[in-house]
């Protein structure tokens, strides 16, 4: 059997801008690829909602493989394991990936890469998920950004290297049949919300660019309105790169400079994404330990009636049970609305952040090991560069404000849909009669708050300043 090539994939599950998979197409040998869900105990193991894109975006790659003449396996176990296990049974002689950038992650990759060097197998890495490596970027007194705003401005400064192309190599092969069982029962929202893959990624980007991205700026706080990208998921699994949707904002800006600014807020937001990492790569693992150590000294509650109400969606507060339907239903919630419901959980119901932020890891398809955490402390206050800890969002007043005809809230909360306007996003301010001709039975057929919101912002003010 001739020598051959072996791609590891990861979060990078694309053709175009694959730099591992470009590299391994360049030469003549076989070439496979993996995927291995991971079980090494350092590393975070994939929530459940995550799990059902993987399967379905990996379907989807499958199929662009093999008409490159690129085989894909699918293993589940530890990658330490795997990996030499798969370049003996293919007598790979070059193994190729492409970074990642938490903590576990890197030094796992580390120390793999050196016991195959040891092996005699050649083992090089690549960027296909930043604009820019960590390394490459600092303050003036060379220190890594701490806080978005000068970081923003730096990104904007830097020479971002161009995407490469789709991979091409003309041998197509068969697709080899993958088995991942049957999706858990309550996937069917999400199967039914998304498209997923390669393709579907450049749609949805196509799409937003053309129809959405004018009014971006405006719209983008409003979660009855479907005027973000959406584009979160497929990054999160790398069916897209940010580079492409960088050069893809920046293209169109040139060619319509009337998009200027709409184009800077959508990049402002990739840039986000970026600062993330940033923050991940330079710390210790963010999803366990605040930013700021001072947070560690909190007092938090433990209410485990609380938390599962908040999970499912039963707290009172209509637009955080939205949200959280939202999420539950479709793996995914307007961004405006992952604020409130973090707010209220870390604020007013004084719960550890890292509990929330590990029920959004297990429920959103677009779990990413930087934004996901770095986003729960940018609300709790513990983050680099946090709301203030005083900063507390009253959901009635922004539900008010974003949703203001409570559309939002009666498409999620259906026991909603009747009341007036004025009481949809506090239903327990209502009169009896307007409840009765709602036929809202309040503790009954919809729950009354179960925190009150003016009290225990007070409570949080105090444990937080404290």
């Amino acid at each position: 059997m001739a020598s051959s090539t072996l791609v590891w994939l990861r979060n990078d599950l694309r053709i175009a801008d694959n730099p591992a998979l470009a590299a391994a197409l360049k030469n003549e040998e076989p070439i496979h690829a993996v995927y291995v869900l991971e079980t090494d105990r350092a590393l975070r193991p994939l929530g459940g909602a995550a799990k059902v894109w993987l399967h379905e975006s990996l379907k989807a790659l499958n199929d662009a493989l093999a008409e490159r003449g690129v085989r894909l396996s699918y293993r589940e176990g530890q990658s330490k394991t795997v990996i030499p296990e798969m370049i003996r049974e293919m007598k790979a002689e070059r193994v190729y990936w492409n970074r990642r950038y938490d903590p576990a992650g890197r030094a796992h990759d580390a120390s793999l890469k050196k016991g195959l060097k040891a092996d005699g197998i050649a083992v090089e890495s690549f960027n296909a998920a930043l604009l820019i490596e960590p390394w490459d970027i600092a303050t003036k007194q060379g220190t890594p950004y701490g806080v978005f705003t000068p970081f923003w401005k730096a990104l904007r400064d830097k020479l971002i290297a161009d995407p490469i192309g789709r991979a091409e190599r003309h041998s197509e092969i068969k697709p080899p049949a993958l088995d991942f069982g049957k999706p858990p029962f309550w996937a069917n929202g999400i199967l039914e919300r998304w498209a997923v893959g390669e393709e579907a990624a450049k749609r949805v980007l196509s799409g937003f660019l053309d129809d959405l991205l004018a009014d971006y700026p405006n719209d983008r706080d409003l979660p009855r309105k479907r005027a973000t990208s959406e584009m979160s998921p497929h990054l999160r699994f790398g069916e897209i790169g940010p580079r492409q949707i960088w050069f893809a904002v920046r293209h169109l800006i040139a060619s319509n400079p009337s998009m200027a600014n709409a184009g800077d807020k959508f990049l402002s937001e990739l840039a986000w994404r970026e600062f993330s990492y940033h923050l991940l790569y330079h710390r210790g693992d963010i999803a366990r330990h605040s930013m700021q150590e001072r947070f560690d000294e909190i007092e938090w509650r433990s209410d485990a009636k609380a938390l599962h109400a908040w999970q499912k969606g039963q707290t009172g507060i209509p637009i955080v049970d939205a949200g959280m339907r939202q999420l539950w239903r479709t793996g995914w919630m307007h961004n405006r609305v992952r604020m409130l419901t973090a707010s209220l959980l870390t604020k007013n119901l004084l719960t550890d952040w890292r509990k929330g932020e590990q029920w959004f890891w297990d429920t959103l398809v677009d779990a990413d090991p930087a934004n996901n955490p770095a986003s729960w402390q940018w609300v709790a206050g513990s983050g680099a560069d946090a709301a203030p800890y005083f900063r507390i969002f009253n959901p009635i007043t922004q539900g008010e404000k974003f949703d203001s005809r409570g559309d939002y809230v009666r498409e999620w909360v259906p026991e909603l849909r009747n009341l007036p306007d004025k009481w949809v996003h506090k239903p327990w301010m209502a009169d009896v009669e307007t409840l009765d001709k709602a036929e809202l039975k309040l503790g009954i057929t919809y729950p009354i708050p179960i925190v009150d919101l003016s009290t225990s912002r007070e409570r949080a003010l105090e444990t937080l300043k404290r």
